[in-house]
């Protein structure tokens, strides 16, 4: 019963994440919703055989825990996630439940009633066992141990192992049977999280810099007004030196007149200050044209 406890207190952590992320984490509910099932029926196997003590108080602690595993997946999970999980209630732990309850109640009597209802147990611990399954098909896809907690995997095999011997002293081989399967179970488990978490830790991490394209961009100053703007040095001669600048804006100077656009050799058209009626500033190709007051244009890079 000790070492069970620890087995139904090993998704505890992966439970902690989901509450604190508030998301099920791509987790799913099959594992904890069949072994609620299979501890409701082996309370009833352990109600019918009587002197069952263990039977009873491991498998009530199992109820409790996994109600309360269930219920707070169904209260982060998805909307689809619930539904689905809510049809595996419906149909597995009322359903499935009350038909055996009703079956081997009506049907059977005496001992004939108590084997079974340990076969059936036998068969749903089984499928208990056999839930992970899917688990490691999705560790074998993805390489990764994410999703198969190793103290899970652990303590499940050393439940099969005590309860094994529990079922071979008491000859009760409805118990003893299923948890040959499971400790084979458990043993590939804890293999195939041994052998990915190795091949995930020698794999190197490799740290690069992303580096940021390199955007030059010339302050140039045009006109007779105090303005400033930016000439992209991709369409600046293959020099691009400061004294070619300075140049080009005093012969820019020399050749303006007050009314008429003159083209600047480096691509920049600039207007001649407006009138007092004309609009306060232009725009053309995209180059923000002379104002009366001084104008600061900033180019991000």
């Amino acid at each position: 019963n000790l070492v069970s406890i620890f087995v139904y207190l090993a998704p505890l952590p992966t439970f902690i994440r989901i509450c604190r992320s508030k998301s099920t984490l791509g987790f799913q509910s099959l594992p904890y919703v069949v072994a609620l099932f299979s501890a409701m029926l082996w309370m009833y196997y352990a109600f019918l055989k009587q002197n069952a003590i263990l039977l009873i108080s491991i498998n009530l602690f199992g109820c409790i825990v996994e109600t309360i595993y269930v219920s707070v997946f169904v209260f982060y999970a998805s909307k689809k996630a619930r539904k689905h999980t809510a049809k595996l209630l419906a149909s597995l732990n009322v359903g499935c439940f009350f038909l055996v309850f009703l079956f081997t109640l009506f049907f059977f009597k005496g001992p004939i009633r108590i084997s079974v209802v340990g076969w059936v147990c036998v068969a749903v611990s089984v499928s208990v066992f056999a839930a992970p399954l899917t688990i490691l098909f999705q560790v074998v896809r993805t390489r990764s141990v994410e999703f198969m907690p190793f103290t899970l995997s652990f303590f499940l095999t050393l439940s099969a192992i005590m309860w094994f011997a529990y079922g071979l002293f008491q000859r009760d081989w409805c118990v003893a049977l299923p948890n040959v399967f499971g400790f084979f179970l458990g043993l590939v488990q804890m293999t195939l999280y041994g052998y990915y978490k190795k091949a995930k830790d020698k794999i190197p991490v490799v740290k690069t810099e992303k580096k940021l394209p390199e955007h030059v961009v010339n302050i140039v100053a045009i006109g007779k007004t105090s303005e400033v703007h930016p000439v992209d040095s991709s369409q600046t001669n293959s020099s691009g030196s400061d004294t070619e600048a300075a140049e080009d804006e005093k012969k820019h100077e020399e050749e303006e007149s007050d009314d008429e656009v003159k083209s600047h050799e480096k691509g920049v058209v600039c207007l001649p200050p407006p009138g007092p009626d004309e609009p306060c500033s232009q725009v053309i190709n995209g180059v923000l044209c002379p104002t009366e007051s001084a104008v600061l244009v900033i180019c991000a890079a």
